[in-house]
């Protein structure tokens, strides 16, 4: 996926995360507004039933970006903003049709402005192009619907103007809109880029190096220095110390296949204190994780290896090949806590796990947490 096509939400879903009472504000306070104008301040009374409708459009609009935007159900899907804009072009129609007659303001109709807010709602969840389109729609209907009245109930102002004004505040925010989104993602892949320098995968071998040579100077230390240490002691080699020397050989060689053989991510559990985690990964198909998602894989195991109610122990991950040449990876955690403990501790991992893999599925039960995910083989 190109920077152009990325979002704010796949390139930062923590901060998209934390973004989000935005979304959920937004979306209520126009539901009210558009709630109390149409109760209390129409210019034109009009039909309730229209307004009544109005009101429920926007608030249904609300509703498919907060039910979206959830870090659950990330990404923002293409359908939940195709959704999101029809609702509020439809709202914007039938708020002019609500009140049609002589109105003298289009800036008193609040629909001009919760059609600019709501490009603003989901900035951090779409790509700048699809905000650039979805907010020019929005405009367009705004300026036609505003255009057909002040036509059809002449007043001072020219219908050119009635229908700029009606389009203005989303012309203006959706810019902005398009203009963050563009930047951001911009910016966050020149940084991917130039951390590329130095990858996570270049990174986990500098790692494996590192334990590879701690587990020689142990087994150095222990066994191979104090033999030697005893063997320079006698006068004559035995037939016992050959044997032992043998063993030593022996553990060095099995040492070296085994570390030959292990992947990145056992390493990894080791790392963290994992010794005794069950790793199912008989050909090695973990190792063929990009390095994203190394990186959000390995911010997560360590943040399971690191709570303090996760036995390590407990760790179970199973990697399989399925059809299509996927990998289908599944994570058993053994948790001492309760579900709402386990969610507050691991949603925001989740979150990130959400967009990088947007099949997982998380099953949470007291003392226990279940991961399921696939991605294609690289």
């Amino acid at each position: 996926m190109t920077a152009a096509r990325r979002t704010a939400q796949q390139y930062d879903p923590l901060g998209a995360m934390g973004s989000r009472p935005l979304a959920v504000v937004i979306g209520a306070a126009g539901t009210v507004w558009a709630l109390l104008v149409s109760l209390f301040d129409r210019d034109v009374v009009g039909s309730p039933g229209l307004s009544a409708l109005t009101v429920l459009l926007v608030a249904a609009s609300a509703t498919v970006v907060i039910a979206a935007s959830s870090p659950f159900r990330a990404p923002f899907t293409r359908g939940a903003f195709v959704a999101h804009v029809a609702l509020l072009a439809a709202a914007s129609v039938t708020s002019v049709a609500a009140q049609w007659g002589p109105d003298r303001n289009a800036l008193n109709d609040f629909m001009c402005l919760l059609t600019a807010t709501g490009i603003v709602m989901v900035a951090p969840y779409r790509p700048w192009p699809n905000l650039a389109v979805g907010g020019l729609v929005l405009a367009a209907v705004d300026a036609a619907a505003w255009g057909v009245a002040a036509a059809t109930f002449p007043h001072q102002v020219p219908v050119a103007v009635a229908a700029f004004l009606a389009a203005a505040p989303t012309l203006v925010l959706t810019g902005a809109s398009a203009v963050f989104a563009w930047t951001f993602s911009g910016l966050a892949e020149r940084v991917q880029i130039r951390a590329g320098s130095y990858s996570v995968e270049r990174a986990e071998q500098d790692g494996i190096a590192a334990n590879v040579q701690r587990d020689r100077s142990t087994l150095l230390a222990t066994e191979v220095a104090p033999f030697f240490a005893e063997l320079r002691t006698r006068d004559a080699i035995t037939d016992s110390d050959r044997a032992r020397a043998r063993a030593i050989a022996d553990t060095l060689r099995r040492g070296m296949v085994a570390d030959a053989d292990r992947t990145w991510f056992e390493y990894a559990v080791r790392t963290e204190g994992g010794e005794r985690a069950e790793i199912d990964d008989p050909d090695g198909l973990l190792a063929t994780l990009d390095v994203d998602q190394r990186t959000v894989v390995r911010t997560f195991l360590r943040a399971v290896m690191r709570a303090p109610a996760v036995d390590p122990a407990g760790l179970v991950v199973r990697a399989r090949g399925t059809a299509g040449e996927r990998i289908e990876v599944t994570v058993d955690v053994v948790v001492a806590d309760s579900d709402i403990g386990i969610h507050r501790t691991f949603d925001p991992y989740l979150a990130v796990l959400r967009v990088t893999f947007p099949d997982l599925d998380v099953a949470v039960r007291p003392s226990a947490l279940a991961l399921r995910f696939s991605y294609d083989q690289h």
